[in-house]
């Protein structure tokens, strides 16, 4: 009896470096309530603002830091096309392009990095509730935004999310 299979959540050949609107939700392991204070709280909104300083070709919009997850809205505005040479004799424009844009899993990898060594320094320093193995689950949920309806209903989910907390099927009690 092998491992059992992960299920996959992206969407089969679709490059997450494109330019768009993505809707992600990244939980905590187990939904463990890891940010029901203010100082974890800032600690999360200081690193997702900083997503735009560390990729320039993105922006946040709309998102909401939740006890045991966040909800947010990443857009990617561009994918910025580099060409590589093959060697230092042919011309510049010699070989294959790739993008030089970040796909959305190295954006979320970074800030899953990032916020889970701010947590660990919190833990040690602040008194913060320690956690086991990895602070965040290993995947997340991810919607591509295909028009501005989609777009103002997620933005309208994100912003009624805490109000509707204690209904919410990632409020694990």
């Amino acid at each position: 009896m092998g491992l059992p299979q992960r299920i996959k959540l992206r969407l089969k050949g679709y490059d997450y470096s494109s330019e768009g609107l993505y809707s992600v939700t990244i939980c905590t392991k187990d939904r463990e309530m890891y940010f029901e204070n203010e100082n974890t709280k800032n600690m999360i909104t200081t690193v997702w603002n900083e997503l735009s300083n560390k990729y320039n070709n993105i922006h946040i919009d709309e998102y909401i830091i939740m006890p045991n997850h966040i909800h947010g809205i990443i857009g990617i505005v561009g994918a910025n096309l580099r060409v590589r040479p093959n060697d230092h004799k042919g011309p510049i424009h010699s070989g294959p392009t790739h993008r030089s844009a970040p796909t959305l899993g190295q954006i979320i990898q970074w800030f899953k990095t990032m916020t889970t060594n701010y947590y660990i320094k919190g833990v040690k320093d602040n008194g913060w509730r320690p956690f086991l193995g990895k602070l965040w689950q290993r995947n997340y949920y991810e919607h591509i935004v295909r028009d501005d309806a989609e777009l103002n209903k997620i933005r309208e989910y994100i912003r009624n999310n805490p109000m509707d907390w204690d209904n919410d099927s990632e409020n694990i009690k």
